[in-house]
């Protein structure tokens, strides 16, 4: 699966601190030695390389064109694929400050990208956090994002 691959990356060369330059065929021979498939492999790639591009001047003309008062009203598409949690989500994180209007244009560019048919919280977090290190500037809502993620929620008792 293409979100096993994308955590199995970040965790291991992003996250760690490992060496960042690594030749693209070792990787796949990495990947595929895991126990991923090809097909999964050269789209979870594709995918990277493409969240990569929008960093490109030209792919960001067109997120920074949204107003920090705006409402994002979500496509028929985008609400089949991110579901009413996944959305209020991303609202509460703009909301303290952690994601701006850009950042979470990108992130809902890539989690369209994803092929899947299953996505829930979790995967958005983890999608999160991918972009918000891809994006230069932001390591304080890099640090909360993942203190979100890595902190157990635990329940109030009575």
């Amino acid at each position: 699966m293409m979100m096993d691959i994308l955590m199995y990356l970040f965790e291991t060369y992003i996250h760690s601190d490992s060496e960042l330059q690594v030749d693209q065929d070792e990787l796949e021979d990495e990947l595929l030695r895991a126990g991923f498939h090809q097909d999964d492999i050269y789209k979870a790639l594709h995918w990277l390389e493409d969240l990569a591009a929008l960093q490109d001047t030209e792919n960001q003309a067109a997120i920074t064109m949204c107003s920090n008062t705006s409402m994002r009203i979500y496509t028929s598409r985008e609400i089949s694929r991110i579901n009413m949690e996944c959305r209020g989500f991303l609202l509460f994180l703009e909301q303290i400050n952690v994601l701006t209007t850009e950042i979470r244009e990108m992130v809902i560019d890539r989690v369209m990208g994803l092929e899947t048919s299953e996505f829930e919280l979790d995967d958005l977090k983890w999608i999160i956090l991918m972009v918000l290190f891809n994006v230069p500037g932001n390591e304080s809502a890099y640090t909360q994002m993942e203190e979100l993620l890595y902190t157990k929620e635990q329940g109030i008792l009575h």
